[in-house]
């Protein structure tokens, strides 16, 4: 377009002493009416509708696996207690979650699940029977001690202050070793007596079951102790997930221990 207008203006300054040749006005002539361009040619591009969703879909479920997988690192690296609690609570079925009526009783420990969690989460300590009236949640799918996933098993791993940077399979073993080996201690000092301990032993016996007695007064941790021996002589082997998140369900709120 632009050499078209050069053209043009020259042949109006210089008339007809400049001969441009009926060949070249032809195209000086298409050109200025837009015809010299012609029309658009069709792109050489087919994209299918299908594909591209579906690769869209792809794209975004792995980006959202990653960031939330990343987002669970970072909550099981620095709040083991709090990601303990929410990832009990994600197990639970959606239409569950809001289900709690305390006068009544359901078949479903499920229903219970979440007002237990609930309850923690406003700072209140959960009763005995509260912790008991769980069993079957932590026996079996998702919550049994052979179904928690990596992230879970190392969030435990840090609130029992084990080492969490070891592959899955030894973490979960050494959850159970731990967890059998506090569950004998509690059946043997069930025996023995809290009242034959002394202060400084009742408190290193809190401090091993997750209760951080340092200032706490020695009758708490008394108390303390014997509700959870009330809760640990309850359980069957099958059950000893629960023993193991007990150690943050049960201590969380106690006197003021909240973090």
């Amino acid at each position: 377009m632009a050499l078209s207008r050069v053209c043009w203006a020259r042949a109006a300054l210089w008339g007809s002493t400049v001969n441009l040749g009926p060949l070249l006005i032809r195209r000086l002539q298409l050109g200025r009416c837009g015809l010299a361009w012609g029309a658009p040619r069709p792109s050489k591009l087919h994209l299918s509708p299908k594909a591209d969703v579906k690769s869209l879909l792809s794209y975004v479920v792995t980006k959202t696996k990653a960031i939330n997988e990343k987002y669970h690192r970072f909550l099981g690296r620095n709040f083991p207690r709090f990601y303990v609690m929410y990832t009990v609570f994600m197990k639970v079925p959606p239409r569950r979650r809001q289900v709690y009526f305390p006068r009544y009783h359901f078949h479903s420990t499920f229903c219970q699940l979440p007002g237990v969690l609930a309850d923690i989460q406003h700072g209140s300590h959960p009763a005995v029977n509260d912790i008991l009236a769980l069993r079957e949640c932590f026996s079996n799918h998702p919550l049994g001690m052979n179904h928690l996933q990596a992230l879970h098993l190392k969030a435990l791993s840090r609130a029992v202050l084990l080492t969490p940077h070891l592959p899955t399979f030894l973490l979960r073993s050494r959850l159970k070793n731990h967890t059998t080996v506090i569950h004998q201690l509690d059946k043997a000092l069930i025996k023995l007596g809290i009242g034959e301990l002394t202060a400084q032993e009742v408190k290193s016996a809190c401090y091993l079951r997750g209760l951080n007695s340092t200032h706490i007064a020695e009758e708490k941790c008394r108390t303390w102790l014997g509700e959870w021996l009330q809760v640990s002589c309850s359980l069957k082997d099958a059950e000893l997930s629960l023993l193991l998140h007990n150690v943050v369900l049960f201590s969380t709120n106690y006197a003021g221990t909240r973090r």
